[in-house]
């Protein structure tokens, strides 16, 4: 029983690191209503354009604040030259310029800071800890940490204050907004920028864990199956289908995969995200379509 709830809590854990990267679509999509497939990008840029500061010499903070600037500069590009331009468009229009802007952004990672692989301290041991008879992870707690600050933080941001109301509004019915006044740019420009915060967020974090390297932006993937347990336009979610995704995956491949094979946890949170869409297609938080006749 205490290695069951070792393997559970290690997975919860995990899971919260997931929840990070679904965050920054939940953000996107809440105020535009378009899944935004350059997340992963955004991600690796972060995380490339931080490392390549620290390794020329600059300390962590000012790192971390120029990359941030730089978060800032590309959301208010992509803003600005791409879904100003696309306004009022079908929502399949915005994913597939989404889908191009993950290219343009890792092909402009590349050409700034190159294509090797880099490793990141962050100053925290990874080293496991005793608790209670169990062996925990000191990175996932503090990533488990970080996301249950920012998930409270954005929380409050969309349900209490104006810019976040607008943004729900905006996300419910982009005419009927911009009827009522709201500035539909301004508004792209601040979720965008906010995603590319948790995107900083999530990069440093798992560029610690894995190395900041190209692959890192396929950490959507696994986002994916998250969103669709969690739901697409919630915060609490992400954090709720990420905690779900990490435990059954780490428990299916300790307690089954000496049955029916390793390598389970690659593909065991795509079954589940399935048989869950049979079940609930718009996740446990997510905001059931009224279809009007």
């Amino acid at each position: 029983m205490s290695f069951f709830f070792e393997v559970l809590l290690g997975g919860l854990l995990a899971g919260v690191m997931y929840s990070l990267v679904a965050i920054g679509f939940v953000l996107i999509y809440k105020a535009s209503g378009v899944f935004n497939f350059a997340q992963g990008s955004m991600v690796l840029f972060a995380a490339l354009t931080f490392v390549s500061l620290l390794e020329r010499g600059i300390s962590f903070w000012l790192a971390f604040v120029l990359t941030l600037l730089a978060m800032v500069a590309l959301a208010w590009t992509i803003e600005r030259w791409v879904l100003r331009k696309l306004v009022n468009r079908p929502p399949i229009t915005l994913f597939m310029a989404t889908l191009g802007l993950s290219y343009i952004i890792e092909g402009l990672a590349q050409s700034l800071w190159g294509a090797q692989v880099h490793g990141l301290d962050l100053g925290i041991n990874d080293e496991p800890f005793e608790f209670q008879g169990m062996l925990l992870s000191q990175f996932d707690i503090f990533a488990a940490c970080v996301a249950g600050i920012l998930v409270l933080v954005l929380s409050v941001f969309f349900n209490k204050t104006r810019t976040g109301i607008a943004l729900r509004a905006v996300a419910d019915d982009q005419l009927a907004a911009l009827a009522v006044g709201i500035k539909l740019e301004k508004l792209w420009l601040i979720v965008w920028t906010v995603a590319g915060f948790v995107g900083l967020v999530a990069g440093l974090l798992w560029g610690a864990r894995l190395g900041v390297q190209f692959s890192l932006s396929l950490v959507v993937l696994k986002a994916l199956p998250v969103l669709i347990i969690g739901g697409f336009t919630s915060i609490s979610g992400s954090i709720v289908g990420g905690l779900i995704i990490g435990a059954s995956e780490k428990l299916a491949e300790v307690f089954l995969g000496a049955y029916i094979g390793g390598g389970i946890e690659n593909w065991f949170p795509y079954m589940l995200a399935m048989l869950f869409l049979l079940v609930r297609p718009t996740g446990i938080f997510g905001e059931r379509q009224i279809e009007r006749v």
